[in-house]
């Protein structure tokens, strides 16, 4: 956790309050000079750095400020930090960014390449490790441990301290069961980097997949889905089985998909997890991107 340093400045909550309106009234500092403090990751509430206004305080809660101006905030055009604490921190990766180098000696930028280079701007012995990862195109909230031993726990309970992994997708056409599950057996044929899906068990993987189409126009649907399981491309290959793969999946759309905003529009809207050391069940939301919802709105061309 967070260790408080001698020109640190902690508060104690009595009453409900949100973070920002308790601030105000400790401090009397203004609201445009609090939501300063709170982007330059200068507000810790229970030890866990805090950059949203609005976050909920409950009594009992300590929270406290760094009096420090040497803070580092990680500046990327497509990688935001929305959590950190002493031992991992959770990211918005946009599309266009891999999780990791696809191999070893790779000096592509990735999210894990970019993450190192911001803890070591503070100590150049510290380093992140990946715990999962999102495909190069698709968006959305992303875990990495600060420690090795916290990674290993992570990626070994992973399906025990993950309480919700929700995801946004725009899938071409429209679905005649508007909720429904997906069960497969994934096999990956890693000569073409590709994974199938079979309807049977034929000694793959098992992939359990749950959707909900929340809206619809005459080409594409909106769909609302939770992973049972995490496999390799699972909701890619699952929609595309289905006959409804993602717009802009050039991978699984068999040549036919296309996107009119030039992406692939799966993302990552959802992450809930127990942090391993406060055991407290912590959760992150990240919006539907808005270009998902414009293309939703477009009426189709004559």
């Amino acid at each position: 956790m967070y260790i408080r340093k001698k020109n640190d400045t902690s508060y104690h909550v009595k009453a409900d309050a949100a973070l920002l309106d308790f601030l105000m009234q400790q401090t009397g500092a203004a609201r445009t000079s609090i939501k300063q403090l709170l982007g330059n990751r200068r507000v810790q509430v229970n030890g866990s750095c805090q950059t949203r206004h609005d976050t909920p305080l409950r009594a009992g809660d300590t929270v406290t400020v760094s009096n420090s101006k040497g803070n580092i905030r990680l500046t990327h055009p497509k990688l935001k930090v929305v959590y950190e604490d002493d031992h991992l921190i959770v990211v918005e990766k946009k599309e266009g960014l891999l999780t990791v180098p696809v191999f070893a000696g790779s000096r592509e930028t990735t999210a894990i390449s970019v993450l190192r280079a911001y803890v070591r701007r503070r100590n150049p012995r510290n380093n992140v490790f990946v715990v999962h990862r999102l495909d190069r195109e698709t968006s959305g909230l992303l875990v990495f441990a600060k420690t090795p031993e916290l990674q290993e726990y992570m990626r070994t309970w992973w399906r025990d301290i993950v309480t919700e992994r929700t995801y946004i997708a725009l899938a071409e056409g429209l679905f005649g069961e508007k909720e429904g599950v997906i069960k497969s057996w994934f096999t990956e044929d890693k000569r073409n980097a590709m994974v199938y899906s079979s309807p049977v068990d034929d000694g793959g993987d098992l992939a359990v997949t749950h959707y909900k189409v929340l809206r619809e126009n005459d080409n594409c649907s909106l769909l609302e889905l939770h992973l049972e399981t995490g496999r390799t491309n699972q909701i890619r290959v699952h929609l595309a089985s289905k006959g409804h793969p993602v717009l802009g999946d050039r991978k699984y759309g068999h040549g036919n998909s296309f996107s009119p905003i030039d992406r692939l529009c799966l993302h990552a809207c959802v992450l809930e997890f127990i942090h391993p050391l406060t055991e407290q069940k912590v959760r992150f939301e990240s919006p539907v991107p808005p270009a998902f919802t414009a293309l939703l709105r477009r009426k189709p061309a004559d």
